[in-house]
């Protein structure tokens, strides 16, 4: 993984995107659907592209949009569609279009109060809530995000009513329905003006701020927060939550500081990423380098990307936390500080998240359920409190109420962000301090994630390896004892092969949208060990692909 000379470094203006040309290209350009990659493709968190490059255009948001109505119909989900948008440039002008697509098909559609900018996870939550106790009318919504990506990219993510992300059933059907839209010259799609659609009577405006704040202290300890006087800092990175941190502050009369206020779609503010690029990625060094000099003035600071999924945590003694990091502290901590929990209440967490968790999940004598990638794989545990918390490498989370109920079945990066203030406050260690002392009682993990270059055809063949493929005995001179090509959780396609011995493990995973695989290892054995399962890694996989 080659590192940009400017990782890390303020933006230059040349790196900034032109965001009238990119609007423009949203509105002028036209997809051509016999490009596959100009076609809409549904990925692990939506449908994602540029309009620089025709893969986020206006003809898209309104394929989809129509594909939408149609999916519900069929799926006869008829209660309010929640729909939110983020900071980056493509969201609103997405969220215009699909407004005029949704109420020329007379859909029951709730929008923010002041055209504010609504996170993930609070679309999530009012999903939740408002669907408690229904059997009929339930809602479902939608968010336009990129997440965390650069400032030219355009996301459209649809949540059903079970308040997570959409499950391949629906995200194919919906994804081949929105193409044959695109291959029909958008023949069938209904639309009526903005300003209409604004009026209809099918249009509401709801409150989404309040709701989500006022509900915080049933699943965080907001009176120890207050009581405390903790000194918290946070970076919204110039998301969707820029304007609620402030008033979780003032309703729970908290010493938090919002350290930057700035919503800019260039995300000029930010530092660079490892590869060059402008990515408000709250897990990465180089991108978190405005917050991490910071982190002597506060007791414990975090941020959150662009659409509030994902979170970073910095405290004084550590810095950024390594996300691994954080979530083996996180559970460690919820479990042992949340008594109404149920005791059967199982751990869930990605193949490619650290093993560290296997080893405390053990210890506090909870199941563990272990998925492929993708936050949608813990949605039904999370809803029936089978699950109690669920996470994944990328800094990605959620977790249940005080009383073990759902609370959201979305990343929400608020929630680990506050929990961070919380464990900091209840135990007087930062969380840094408490992974290190988790490490000594059970052992010090080492992890990376690594590219290496693969066509389409290898990518092909890394997708459906079999067990029997892998040839080799050893990896980093010890036996292999397992190999995955399935996760042990629910027994789903991990999309790759994960290989572990006793003390390290490797998984290989295709990009979806490159002509790369990434390789994701860990060892319980030291820095040089790891370099030889990552160097070794690649032996194996290239020997099963032959």
């Amino acid at each position: 993984m080659k590192i940009s000379p400017f990782a890390g470094k303020r933006t230059e203006h040349q790196m900034l995107a032109n965001i009238p040309r990119l609007i423009t290209s949203y509105y002028s350009r036209v997809p051509d659907p016999a490009i596959p990659e100009q076609r809409v493709s549904f990925g692990t968190s939506g449908h994602r592209g540029s309009s620089f490059k025709n893969s986020f255009n206006e003809h898209h948001i309104l394929a989809i949009a129509q594909a939408l109505c149609l999916y519900r119909k069929e799926q006869k989900i008829d209660g309010p569609l929640f729909l939110g948008f983020d900071t980056h440039a493509l969201s609103e002008p997405s969220f215009t279009t699909t407004l005029e697509v949704l109420a020329a098909n007379e859909v029951e559609v709730m929008i923010a109060e002041n055209d504010e900018y609504t996170p993930t996870p609070v679309i999530s939550h009012a999903i939740i809530t408002y669907n408690k106790g229904r059997k009929t009318g339930l809602s479902d919504g939608v968010v336009i995000t990129p997440s965390h990506n650069p400032a030219d990219n355009g996301g459209y993510k649809y949540n059903p009513p079970t308040g997570g992300p959409a499950g391949t059933d629906a995200t194919d059907w919906i994804e081949k329905k929105a193409n044959a839209f695109l291959m029909d010259g958008l023949k069938g799609v209904k639309r009526i003006p903005f300003e209409q659609a604004l009026r209809a009577e099918t249009t509401h405006r709801r409150d989404f701020i309040n709701p989500y704040i006022d509900d915080l202290s049933n699943i965080i300890d907001m009176d120890l927060l207050r009581d405390s006087k903790i000194r918290m800092g946070v970076d919204p990175l110039g998301g969707a939550g820029v304007h609620y941190w402030e008033p979780i502050a003032e309703r729970y009369k908290l010493d938090l500081t919002v350290v930057n206020q700035v919503v800019d779609p260039t995300f000029s503010f930010m530092t660079v990423d490892w590869d060059g690029q402008i990515r408000m990625d709250p897990s990465s060094p180089y991108a978190m380098q405005g917050l991490i000099g910071m982190k002597n003035r506060f007791d414990i600071a975090f941020a959150c990307d662009p659409d509030h999924d994902r979170h970073g945590i910095v405290t004084p003694t550590a810095g950024l936390l390594n996300p691994n990091h954080y979530l083996s502290v996180a559970i460690h901590y919820l479990v042992n500080n949340r008594p109404a929990w149920s005791a059967k209440a199982g751990i869930g967490k990605t193949v490619v998240t650290t093993e560290l968790i296997n080893r405390i999940v053990k210890k506090l004598n909870r199941p563990l359920y272990e998925v492929p990638v993708g936050l949608k794989w813990f949605v039904p545990g999370l809803l029936d409190g089978t699950l109690c918390f669920g996470g994944e490498e990328s800094a990605g989370a959620s977790f249940s109420r005080m009383d073990g109920t759902v609370w959201t079945t979305d990343k929400d990066g608020f929630i680990p962000a506050l929990l961070s203030a919380e464990i900091t406050a209840k135990t007087g260690s930062d969380p840094g301090l408490i992974y290190q002392d988790l490490t000594q009682e059970f052992g010090e993990p080492f992890y990376d994630r690594v590219e290496a270059r693969a066509n389409v055809e290898q990518k092909n063949k890394l997708k459906k390896l079999t067990a029997t493929q892998i040839i080799h005995k050893e990896l980093a001179g010890e036996k292999i004892e397992n190999i995955l090509t399935h996760a042990p959780g629910n027994n789903a396609a991990i999309g790759g092969v994960k290989v572990s011995t006793a003390n390290g493990w490797f998984a290989a995973r295709p990009s979806g949208t490159e002509d790369i695989y990434k390789i994701y290892a860990e060892s319980f054995l030291g820095k040089d060990h790891l370099n030889k399962i990552i160097e070794q890694a690649q032996e194996v996989v290239d020997a099963a692909l032959k």
